[in-house]
């Protein structure tokens, strides 16, 4: 089977890859280029742990073919931070709200697309957008809590 070369942005970079017609983007990020920070949670886009935004657009990495990301900006969990750590990142460290890592890079990139289309958010609204984050380890009343301090923060930044 031949190989599909692709051409999208990546966390902002221009990034030229090779990949299997059948290989998700998921195993592109991690495999093919080094960016192991997504995680394979269920391959079936059930726990969110894989969460990159595409467009802009929140999706389950293992959902999407490395061949669809052709002219595409994809974000993931490597792009959240710039020289310092994002709100989110920063709340999710402060409020103790992850154990064992697998689901964080998910949750951050779900909560940070939800603070970017609704700043102010209340509980049913954050709930609702990282139902789709399954945490097995925490609990999920102090990732909460961590979103809405970031929101909080971003609303009235230091």
């Amino acid at each position: 089977m031949a190989k599909v070369h692709v051409t999208s942005r990546i966390n902002g970079q221009t990034q030229e890859f090779l990949c299997e017609p059948n290989q998700t983007i998921l195993e592109v990020l991690r495999d093919e280029l080094g960016l192991t920070g997504t995680k394979e949670g269920c391959a079936t886009g059930d726990c969110g742990a894989c969460s990159v935004l595409v467009d802009g657009r929140l999706i389950c990495s293992c959902l999407m073919l490395g061949a669809e990301a052709a002219g595409k900006d994809i974000e993931t969990i490597e792009g959240v931070a710039g020289e310092e750590l994002h709100p989110v990142q920063t709340a999710i460290l402060e409020h103790a709200a992850l154990q064992c890592g697998i689901c964080t890079p998910g949750i951050v990139v779900a909560a940070k697309a939800l603070l970017e289309k609704h700043p102010d958010p209340d509980e049913t609204t954050i709930r609702y957008w990282l139902a789709g984050n399954l945490c097995r380890c925490t609990g999920y009343d102090k990732i909460i809590r961590a979103v809405q301090d970031a929101a909080k923060t971003l609303a009235h930044p230091a």
